[in-house]
């Protein structure tokens, strides 16, 4: 006789997969939102003319559905001793504007060519929603042109390289204190071909 495995709505992959769709359901808005109080989960989608991304921004103009990249903002200072009701503070609204402030300073694209969703949520199913994401999109900013998320390292770092992501979007600042690695905009321009060929958008 065949077995039967019952449905366990409270498995994790299912309370994943429900923050991960929640997030879905969200209205697409601007870059970077109003402020507001919380963490949770976000995606960040594309619709521009930059020529490499030019498959994910053909399905994102017709309709938004393939993220560029998604994240996640765990509350500040994380919960501590067991206290369940502690302020999460501005954590994810902060990402987001950071990360609106990285598109803004790069010479290659433009902040009005981008939107998000955003879903503010216990940080009990943050990182399990944001592996969700990360495996049902592979989003090309997550998977290929590392970097996107990265902060200022301090002071100059000689032995640090510049992530894919700054050789392809040149212009934030702080790069200017990173050496300048092997790896050109056109090899990862390659990369991002393969991605995309492999991974239909």
């Amino acid at each position: 006789m065949r077995k039967v495995t019952p449905y366990n709505p409270l498995d994790k992959q299912h309370l994943a997969e429900s923050a991960a769709n929640a997030l879905l359901r969200q209205e697409p808005e601007n870059l970077p939102p109003e402020p507001f109080e919380g963490a949770g989960i976000y995606a960040i989608y594309y619709l521009g003319d930059f020529d490499a991304y030019s498959p994910l921004a053909g399905t994102n103009r017709e309709r938004l559905e393939a993220p560029i990249y998604v994240g996640k903002a765990d509350p500040k200072g994380g919960r501590r001793g067991g206290d369940f009701d502690a302020p999460t503070g501005t954590a994810l609204s902060d990402r987001l504007r950071k990360h609106s402030v990285s598109i803004s300073q790069a010479q290659n694209l433009n902040l009005n060519d981008f939107r998000c969703r955003y879903l503010v949520l216990d940080d009990v199913w943050v990182r399990m929603a944001e592996r969700m994401l990360i495996s049902w999109y592979r989003p090309v900013w997550n998977v290929v042109v590392d970097g996107f998320g990265n902060n200022d390292p301090g002071g100059r770092r000689a032995t640090q390289y510049r992530s894919p992501w700054d050789t392809l979007h040149p212009g934030r600042p702080w790069v200017d204190k990173l050496a300048v690695g092997t790896t050109t905009a056109d090899d990862v321009r390659e990369k991002i071909a393969r991605h995309f060929a492999e991974t239909p958008q």
